[in-house]
């Protein structure tokens, strides 16, 4: 049978997603927790890769198992031997065309910058801090240019494996409440650092170093080198994965 989990981590401190070689992934806590369960060997798919840093409050993963546990069986199961950074928060049977990467339909990130004079201790691991005063309304301003289907080379690390640079982002926004400026971004798929590269471009333009048309250059250049810098992992939380209503999943967190 094929099961599909909802995971929740904080990836502070963590190589990414991916299992790794050296070092620890988010994949292989989850992978041992569900063994412990299971009584097997459990190999889990992700929806979506996140980088070393990175948060997820809305990942989801499939595994495939013979056995037969409760989803109350399989959740208990797996928080008692995960670490307290890592959690499973829904599980449901799914069948078995469910994919986690390949059924999804699109994928929200959320990007948080604390903009005021004083750093915090509390949320130097949730958020970019960045001192100097940023304008949210010219940023989104400027990100409503990255709407659509487009090739976003100009937005992708010099690593990405990709096989190509075409993705379609359905929608963005820059928000301002108080000292917390939020950028929230839905696409039918992300190229590796894509958001973190985008809020990096966009604050160059918060800042008022480059203006909102900017952007479209930087796009339309399809070079990494023409926009702004890559903001740090820590800021960027993976939200929420949708997937067609017929696999009958919980509703995407927030």
């Amino acid at each position: 049978m094929r099961v599909a989990l909802g995971i929740e981590y904080d990836g502070t401190s963590y190589n990414g997603w991916q299992r790794q070689k050296t070092g620890l992934g988010v994949q292989q806590c989850v992978e041992e927790a569900l063994e412990a369960v299971a009584n097997h060997r459990v190999e889990v798919v992700c929806a979506g890769r996140t980088d070393t840093g990175v948060h997820a409050s809305g990942q989801v993963v499939h595994f495939d198992t013979s056995s037969q546990r409760s989803e109350r069986g399989w959740l208990l199961g797996a928080n008692t031997n995960l670490p307290d950074d890592v959690n499973v928060s829904w599980v449901a049977p799914v069948s078995d065309d469910f994919h986690a990467r390949f059924s999804a339909v699109s994928r929200s990130y959320r990007y948080r910058i604390l903009n005021r004079l004083q750093r915090s201790a509390l949320h130097r691991y949730r958020a970019w801090w960045v001192y100097e005063p940023l304008n949210a309304a010219s940023m989104h301003a400027a990100a409503q240019r990255l709407l659509g289907e487009h090739d976003f080379s100009a937005f992708r690390a010099a690593g990405c494996q990709a096989s190509t640079a075409v993705r379609t982002v359905r929608d963005i926004s820059v928000r301002r409440s108080g000292d917390w400026l939020t950028l929230d971004v839905t696409a039918n798929a992300f190229l590796q650092h894509m958001v973190r590269n985008i809020t990096g471009t966009l604050a160059t333009v918060g800042l008022g170093e480059q203006d909102e048309n900017w952007v479209s250059d930087v796009l339309e250049s399809r070079d990494r080198k023409a926009g702004g810098i890559a903001a740090p992992p820590h800021g960027l939380t993976l939200v929420s994965v949708a997937y067609p209503a017929g696999f009958g999943l919980p509703a995407a967190g927030c």
